[in-house]
């Protein structure tokens, strides 16, 4: 996936849509004519411009900061992690924030996340919404960077009766209100108490519906969570201490959208998983467009997990987690 077709200053607009882990097509520019040693030519013909737009592009770069003789530090940095993460994990987009104050990673990554978000939706997109601090920062700060119609915000997870700060209904709530978007908010508690009770419960004609939606998504973002003593899952309410160590027992590194997984990304089941009302790994697989944001390095292992399985098509994170991940 990429981003929306964007302009430089000589307002003529790219034929191409500019890739994920460029800010703008200035910097894209830069970067095949600088790092990757195109032609100017042949980069026109790549973002289907004229040759003297290019001229103007790369004379806008220098006068930016952004190279000299070659890519500006920071910018050649984080997009040089951001390609090489695309290739060790067959992402189709990756977007690197640079480090900064710790206490301030999930804010900082919700709004990179936010950007991503905003720059795919479009007419008509159902998006579908987990929980979190990093998701909700993303809800809080995103922005549309052009009118869209027809929009669905859509919870993929039951309602959680632990911290509400983070809630799903909270981040759907609003994410919905941010992008004025249709609010569909799951009416079904996270975990029920027997397996009998979650099938007849869904089977009940407004979830089904709902549910139907819920299977209908494009777009889904979420965020991953490891299983410390500090961890957000901890105090979610989707399960208690002594599960979530259970799930710790048998095998389980990081939680997505509830989900337990290990080390390799598959599925640790059981029972408690089977009462659970919300979309499943199999069919958060099956979303077209999976935005993962994520960062720290106490969520390093909870990454690779996510990413070797295959659970995401784009990643937001910061340059230190990406260095780690690349390390490996």
């Amino acid at each position: 996936m990429a981003r929306e077709k964007a302009s430089g200053r000589n307002g003529e607009e790219t034929g191409a849509s500019v890739p994920t882990e460029f800010d703008d097509a200035v910097i894209w520019a830069a970067w095949l004519y600088y790092a990757d040693q195109m032609t100017q030519s042949e980069i026109a013909k790549r973002l289907n411009v004229s040759r003297a737009t290019i001229v103007n592009y790369l004379q806008e770069a220098r006068e930016r900061g952004i190279v000299s003789v070659v890519i500006n530090p920071k910018a050649g940095g984080r997009t040089s992690v951001a390609r090489a993460l695309m290739e060790k994990f067959a992402l189709a987009g990756v977007f690197v924030i640079p480090n900064g104050a710790d206490e301030t990673l999930s804010e900082r990554l919700g709004d990179a996340g936010a950007r991503v978000l905003a720059d795919q939706i479009e007419d008509g997109d159902v998006i579908g919404v987990a929980w979190g601090r990093t998701v909700l920062a993303a809800a809080d700060q995103i922005a549309l960077p052009r009118p869209v119609a027809n929009l669905t915000v859509v919870q993929v997870s039951g309602s959680s009766t632990g911290e509400p700060e983070f809630s799903p209904e909270l981040c759907t709530s609003l994410l919905s209100n941010r992008i004025h978007a249709r609010c569909v908010n799951l009416l079904a508690p996270a975990v029920l108490s027997t397996r009998e009770l979650k099938a007849a419960l869904l089977a009940e004609p407004v979830l089904r519906k709902q549910m139907a939606l819920v299977h209908s998504t494009n777009r889904i973002l979420f965020g991953v969570g490891d299983l410390g003593h500090r961890s957000t899952v901890r105090v979610s309410g989707i399960a208690s201490q002594a599960e979530i160590d259970d799930y710790v027992a048998r095998g389980a590194v990081a939680v997505i959208i509830g989900r337990f997984i290990d080390a390799r990304g598959g599925a640790v089941g059981g029972d408690h998983d089977d009462r659970m009302v919300g979309i499943t790994l199999d069919e958060l697989r099956q979303v077209p467009s999976r935005i993962c944001v994520a960062g720290g390095p106490l969520k390093i292992g909870a990454i690779v997990a996510t990413l070797q399985a295959g659970y995401a098509t784009h990643f937001v994170t910061d340059i230190a987690t990406g260095e780690a991940l690349l390390d490996l």
